[in-house]
């Protein structure tokens, strides 16, 4: 299930809410300006699809994000875990650049078609960490302080939408506030 918790972002001991209740992390996260939905999962995706695997398998709400939304440039990711070294160095390079605390001057639209990842919003001096699952849609406003963890063994599918044919930019605060709270692995262990 999807889980957001909160915390203060002076207090990563002291939960202020925890919820795995769609609709209050809709309107929770709805307040800060960032769209969160939940969308039917197709389970028949191959173990390691390409992106047009995953774009066609869900054509119909991607058009519609594309149209609603405006974006330019669509494509799916994934990380499947492997027992190859060369994969664990990967993951983990991956996993620590994604980490820092950034910005973006674009939207941050990601569906999980498969897998999980957690996105730590940090507005208003809350971090927001969102536990996203198959089906979930976290659309992050441009320069929305953040960062993302996908977990010491990564195992997604995601389709990213972007404004802009650059794709992912990352503007990096230099903050080590991730450092602080807890890890995709831990919420996913204290569930």
């Amino acid at each position: 299930m999807t889980l957001l918790t909160v915390w203060a972002d002076d207090a990563p001991d002291e939960v202020l809410t925890r919820t795995e209740d769609a609709e209050e992390i809709a309107a929770e996260l709805g307040k800060l300006g960032v769209r969160f939905e939940r969308w039917d999962v197709v389970d028949d995706l191959p173990a390691e699809p390409t992106s047009e695997d995953v774009l066609a398998a869900y054509r119909e709400q991607v058009d519609r994000v594309v149209r609603t939304e405006g974006y330019v440039l669509v494509d799916a990711k994934h990380m499947t875990p492997s027992d190859d070294p060369a994969w664990a160095e990967e993951a983990a390079r991956a996993r620590r650049k994604f980490l820092a605390e950034h910005t973006h001057a674009d939207d941050e639209d990601r569906f999980f078609a498969r897998g999980a990842g957690v996105f730590y919003l940090h507005i208003g001096g809350r971090v927001y960490a969102v536990l996203c699952e198959a089906g979930d849609l976290l659309s992050v406003p441009a320069n929305t302080t953040h960062w993302f963890d996908m977990g010491t063994r990564p195992d997604y599918v995601s389709i990213r939408f972007f404004h802009d044919d650059e794709g992912w930019v990352g503007d990096f605060t230099g903050s080590a506030i991730a450092d602080s709270f807890p890890s995709f692995d831990t919420l996913v262990a204290t569930r």
